[in-house]
C-alpha cells in the first residue's frame, strides 16, 4: 500500500534527507574513523556506538527516499466548510458528551497523543469531507464503533508538524 502524502510532507522529507546527507553523514563517518583509531575494536564501545549511529542515519535516509518514491500525492486543499487535511476539528462523542479537538494529518505526521490523527485512521476517514453539524459513525472494527458530532471546524495551515521517525 502506498502512503498518501501532501506536497508539504514530501518537501519536509527531502529537507531531512538533504540534512542527513550533508550534515549528519559526514559527522557520523568522522566519529567512526575517530573511534577506530582508538585501537582494539573487540573492546571498543565507542566504535560500535558510532557504527550503529551511522547505520541508523543511512537507514533513515533509505526509508525517506522509499517513502517519497512510492507516495501517492494528495491535495491539502478542501472546501472551506468541509473537513480536510490540516483542518482542526472539534468533535463531541455522543456516548458521553465529551469534546475533543483533532487535527487531520497524513500518516507520517500522525500522533494521537498530540491530537494529530491520520487521514487513514478510522476517525480520520470518517471525518474527511464532512461538515459542521454532521453526526458521523466511526467503525473501529467489526464489533466496535461509536458516533461523533462535528461541532466546529478550523481551516488551519500546515504548522510544521514533524515527520514521524521510527
Amino acid at each position: 500500500m502506498y502512503d498518501e502524502l501532501t506536497p508539504t510532507d514530501i518537501k519536509k522529507m527531502e529537507d531531512e534527507i538533504e540534512y542527513r546527507k550533508l550534515v549528519v553523514r559526514p559527522k557520523a563517518l568522522e566519529d567512526v574513523k575517530e573511534a577506530r583509531a582508538h585501537g582494539d575494536l573487540s573492546e571498543n564501545f565507542e566504535y560500535y556506538a558510532a557504527k550503529k549511529y551511522k547505520n541508523q542515519n543511512e537507514s533513515r535516509i533509505r526509508y525517506l527516499e522509499r517513502m517519497i518514491k512510492t507516495a501517492k500525492v494528495i491535495s491539502e486543499n478542501s472546501a472551506a466548510d468541509e473537513v480536510g487535511i490540516n483542518n482542526t476539528v472539534t468533535v463531541e462523542f455522543i456516548d458521553d458528551g465529551t469534546e475533543e479537538d483533532y487535527k487531520i494529518v497524513t500518516t507520517v505526521r500522525g500522533n494521537s497523543l498530540e491530537g494529530l490523527i491520520s487521514n487513514e485512521s478510522p476517525l480520520g476517514k470518517a471525518l474527511l469531507g464532512k461538515k459542521v453539524g454532521d453526526v458521523v459513525h466511526v467503525q473501529v472494527n467489526a464489533n466496535v464503533g461509536y458516533d461523533v458530532e462535528i461541532k466546529a471546524l478550523k481551516n488551519t495551515e500546515d504548522d510544521g508538524d514533524k515527520i514521524r521517525s521510527f
